[in-house]
């Protein structure tokens, strides 16, 4: 069993966003599952684990903090192959590069990973951890 459940991503532009999102995990199998107003979650199966809602990353009124803070994520892929197609449709997308797909030896022999930075500049990796 997977430790989370699922992890939501605030972003500032919802149709921006999901655009992106939407051709970035495609690339890995997935596709938005369900959709509620400004949000929606992504997964390779029945059940969305990856979501996006646009508005701030707190409870407070929208007034009170007005940006977004970006974070890291990171997708599990099935193969290196999967990496590069997601660099690929991330960076057509509208991404901005953070580390093009390589090996990173540094993290561990097998580690083979690509970096982009979404439009609100959240730090998006795909990562393979196999020998291919």
């Amino acid at each position: 069993m997977s430790l989370l459940d699922h992890v939501t991503l605030h972003v500032s532009n919802y149709e921006k966003s999901k655009a992106f999102y939407d051709a970035a995990l495609a690339a890995l199998g997935a596709k938005a599952i369900r959709a509620y107003g400004k949000a929606c979650g992504y997964g390779r199966a029945k059940k969305p684990d990856f979501w996006i809602g646009e508005g701030t990353a707190s409870y407070q009124k929208p007034e009170d903090i007005a940006h977004i803070t970006p974070v890291h994520i990171a997708f599990t892929t099935h193969n290196r192959s999967e990496v590069d197609a997601f660099y690929a449709a991330a960076m057509a997308a509208g991404g901005r590069d953070f580390g093009a797909p390589g090996a990173r030896p540094q993290y561990h022999p097998d580690y083979y990973g690509a970096f982009v930075l979404d439009p609100d500049g959240h730090n998006v990796e795909a990562v393979c951890h196999l020998t291919e």
